[in-house]
This record gives structure tokens, C-alpha cells and sequence, in this order.
């Protein structure tokens, strides 16, 4: 399905990183792992900032545009073509990692986000931005299966080891090219590992 989406000559989502990754990248630094990063959009933007990018998604489609992104914006980073249901990080092996609108069915999400918590070292943050289930009616982007729609409590329980630095459920304009276009309920969430 992925590789379909993005075999268009323009980015599905566009090129500009995500507002929310953005507004807090102050708070990343060392080595990052992006789940489900797609055509490169927030890869390209985190290692502009000299983060070293791990970039994984199942679409070697769009980790293609997402190198052909990075060579035009003279930057690189590594990609790796990965089904996240079964994506296992080396334990300790990163300080960061970030899931902007990554879904998954609810028991695949806990066990991803389980495995990441245990890929980050002491310290480490986790952040994330993906609809909430309050998008189920809207027509503005997102999976239609409120299995993989993300509520605030639900995100905390993945996270034994880490504590909130930033959570909520809001609504926001998200504008990020043809794939997410107009007002959405997202849940935006920061966590920091313990330790």
C-alpha cells in the first residue's frame, strides 16, 4: 500500500517537517530513530540539525524519495526497510526516537513501543504525535480503525520506564501536504526514560 502512495513525483506528506517535531527538536540529540518516516520529511530536518537519523519504514518506495530528499538538501542519514509489527531496535542503542502519525493495531503499537523504550538509553526521549481517536470522523487524514488511533492514557501505559515531559489531546491545524490537510485531533506526547 505504502509503496503505491508514494510512487507519486511529488512527497504525499510533503517536504517541511512535522510542527510538533519542530517546535521541540532542541530536546533530541545523539543518535534518533524515526519509525515510520516515509519520504524523509522529518529525517532531512532532524540531521540539518546534526542529529545522526536512523530512518525506518516499510515503504523502500519512499525511504528512495527520502534519500533523493536528503542528496538535494545535502544531507544523509541511514535507512533501514522494516515491517514495524516486528521492528526490534538493539537494546541501548539510541537517545532518541520519534513517531509522527506512525499507526499501528493497538497490541503491535505497545509491543513497538516497548521495544523502543527498551532500544533507549538513560535519559533518552520519545516523541510522538499521532491522531486521537476523537479523528475517527473526520475526513482530514488517518486510518479509519479506532485500533490504531492513539489516546493519551492508553501512550502512557507503553512507557513503564519513562516519565511524561509533555502530553496531551488537542486539536490543531495540520497541514502537511496532500495527506494531512485541515483541522485534527492528534495527541502529542514527550517521554523521557528514567535512569
Amino acid at each position: 500500500m505504502w509503496n503505491e502512495v508514494y510512487s507519486g513525483d511529488d512527497y504525499y506528506y510533503g517536504t517541511s517537517p512535522n510542527d510538533f517535531l519542530a517546535e521541540h527538536i532542541g530536546k533530541l540529540s545523539g543518535r534518533i530513530l524515526s519509525l515510520a518516516e516515509g519520504e524523509g520529511r522529518n529525517a532531512v530536518f532532524m540531521a540539518e540539525q546534526g542529529l545522526d537519523v536512523w530512518a525506518v519504514d516499510g515503504s523502500e518506495t519512499g525511504l528512495a524519495k527520502a534519500r533523493t530528499l536528503a542528496a538535494s538538501r545535502n544531507v544523509n542519514f541511514d535507512t533501514e526497510v522494516a515491517d514495524l509489527n516486528d521492528f526490534a531496535p538493539p537494546a541501548g542503542s539510541i537517545q532518541g526516537a520519534v513517531s509522527i502519525f506512525a499507526h499501528l493495531p493497538g497490541a503491535a503499537r505497545r509491543q513497538l513501543h516497548q521495544r523502543v523504550e527498551q532500544a533507549l538509553q538513560p535519559g533518552g526521549i520519545f516523541l510522538l504525535e499521532g491522531y486521537s481517536q476523537a479523528q475517527l470522523p473526520r475526513s482530514t487524514g488517518g486510518p479509519k480503525n479506532p485500533d490504531m488511533l492513539f489516546s493519551l492514557d492508553e501512550l502512557l501505559k507503553d512507557f513503564s520506564n519513562s516519565d511524561m515531559l509533555l502530553g496531551q489531546e488537542i486539536e490543531r491545524e495540520v497541514l502537511e501536504g496532500r495527506g494531512h490537510t485541515g483541522v485534527a485531533s492528534v495527541v502529542q506526547l514527550i517521554m523521557r526514560k528514567r535512569g
